[in-house]
C-alpha cells in the first residue's frame, strides 16, 4: 500500500472544495438524504453534462428515455447515465490490469465525483488521466483508512459525491475500504455499489472447475507457521478454496498448499489476469513447483490460487462395498453398476452413484 499521493486532500483542503450546499443540493444535483439510500423514492430531474471522459461515441447506443428489460427474474434499465447524488458514497471497482476493462457506470461516476479517496493517488491517476477525469483525488489506504473516514463524513456532510477506489478491482475486497463503508453507514449515508473488474470472479469463470461452492480466502498469512495452521483448518472443507498471492511468497504458498491439502489435489494458477502476459494454468498441486520453477517469469505479478474440493470421505457402509463397485465397473457402464450395487446392498441410490463416480475417476488418474 503507497503513502499519501501528490494529489491528496486533507482536513484543512476539505474546507476548501467548493464551499457546503444545503440539502437540495447545487443546481443540477440530486442529493441522498442522510440514511436514505438514492434509490427509494428519490425523483430526479437533474440534466447531464456530456462527459468528457466518455465521448460522445459512448452514449450513441442510449435512447434519451429510460426503459426497463425484464427477463425473469432479471430486470435492466437502459438509458441516459443517471444522475451522481450528493451525499453519497459510491464503492466504485476499476480494472485490474486492463484499462478498458472500465465499465460505463463507472466512469458516470467518477467523472461527476466531487471527491475520489484512492488507495494510492499515482495509481488512479493513470486512470483519471486516460479518461480526462478531472475530479480531485484523496489517499486512503490501509493505514489511514479509519482517520481518512471522517473526513469522508465531513464531505458528504457538506453535500459532496464521493468515490472509493482502490488501485485495481473492488475495494473492500482484500482490500481497504471496509472500515470506510461502514463509518459512512454509521453516519447515516448512503453507500452504492458500482460493480466491475474483480480478480477473483476472473480466475474462478476461466478455471474450469466444477465447484459450486467455494470460498474466498484473500491472502494466507506471510510467516510460515500461521500458513500452515491457517491451511490446515481449510484442509477438510468441501468446497473450492480461492486465494490471492504476491509474487515473492507464491512459492512458499504452493509448498504448503502441497503439503496440507495433498499433492493430488488439482490447481489452477492464474496470474497477471486482463494483462499483456496473462497466464492460467492447471495441474496437481505436486507439480505446481515445478511447473512454477521452469520459467522465472511465471513468478512474476499478482496470482490468484484456486484449489479444488476435498473429496468427500463417503460413509463406512459405502465404502466397505467399493470391492463391489469396482467389479461392476469393470464390466458395466455407470448407471448399470449402480443399479445393480444399489439391488445388492439396499444402500441409497444416490450415495451409491457418488461413491461409484468417485471410484470410476479415481481408476481414470
Amino acid at each position: 500500500m503507497a503513502g499519501e499521493g501528490r494529489s491528496g486532500v486533507g482536513a484543512g483542503e476539505a474546507a476548501g472544495i467548493e464551499g457546503a450546499e444545503d440539502v437540495a443540493g447545487p443546481t443540477g444535483i440530486a442529493v441522498a438524504p442522510p440514511g436514505r439510500p438514492p434509490d427509494n423514492g428519490v425523483v430526479v430531474q437533474a440534466t447531464t453534462a456530456s462527459s468528457n471522459a466518455i465521448g460522445a461515441a459512448r452514449h450513441a447506443h442510449l435512447q434519451p428515455n429510460a426503459f426497463a428489460i425484464e427477463k425473469g427474474n432479471i430486470v435492466m434499465t437502459r438509458g441516459e447515465p443517471s444522475p451522481v447524488l450528493a451525499r453519497t458514497l459510491y464503492v466504485v471497482a476499476t480494472p485490474i490490469g486492463n484499462l478498458r476493462d472500465i465499465t460505463l457506470r463507472a466512469l458516470d461516476v467518477l467523472e461527476q465525483a466531487d471527491i475520489i479517496a484512492a488507495e494510492d493517488t499515482r495509481v488512479t491517476t493513470t486512470l483519471t488521466s486516460h479518461y480526462g477525469i478531472t475530479a480531485r483525488l484523496a489517499s486512503l489506504h490501509a493505514h489511514n483508512e479509519r482517520q481518512r473516514a471522517d473526513e469522508v463524513i465531513a464531505w458528504l456532510a457538506a453535500g459532496k459525491r464521493v468515490a472509493l477506489v482502490t488501485d485495481a478491482g473492488t475495494p473492500a475486497i482484500s482490500d481497504p475500504g471496509a472500515a470506510l463503508v461502514r463509518a459512512v453507514v454509521d453516519a447515516g449515508y448512503a453507500v452504492v455499489p458500482i460493480p466491475g473488474p474483480s480478480a477473483v470472479i476472473a480466475a474462478m469463470s476461466a478455471s474450469g472447475l466444477a465447484a459450486p461452492q467455494w470460498l474466498f480466502c484473500g491472502f494466507l498469512p506471510a510467516t510460515a507457521s500461521a500458513r500452515a495452521r491457517q491451511i490446515e483448518r481449510l484442509r477438510t472443507f468441501g468446497c473450492a478454496l480461492v486465494f490471492y498471492e504476491a509474487p515473492h511468497r507464491i512459492a512458499a504458498t504452493l509448498d504448503a498448499l502441497a503439503a496440507s491439502l495433498g499433492a493430488e489435489r488439482q490447481v489452477v494458477i492464474a496470474r497477471e489476469l486482463t494483462k499483456r502476459f496473462e497466464t492460467i494454468h492447471r495441474c496437481a498441486l505436486g507439480d505446481a513447483a515445478e511447473w512454477l520453477a521452469a520459467d522465472t517469469n511465471r513468478k512474476r505479478g499478482e496470482f490468484v490460487l484456486i484449489v479444488e474440493p476435498a473429496a468427500q470421505t463417503p460413509p463406512a457402509e459405502t465404502k466397505s462395498h467399493d470391492a463391489l463397485l469396482a467389479a461392476l465397473l469393470a464390466e458395466l457402464p455407470l448407471a448399470q453398476s449402480v443399479r445393480i450395487a444399489v439391488a445388492a446392498t439396499a444402500l441409497p441410490k444416490n450415495r451409491v452413484y457418488e461413491r461409484a463416480l468417485a471410484l470410476k475417476k479415481a481408476s481414470a488418474r
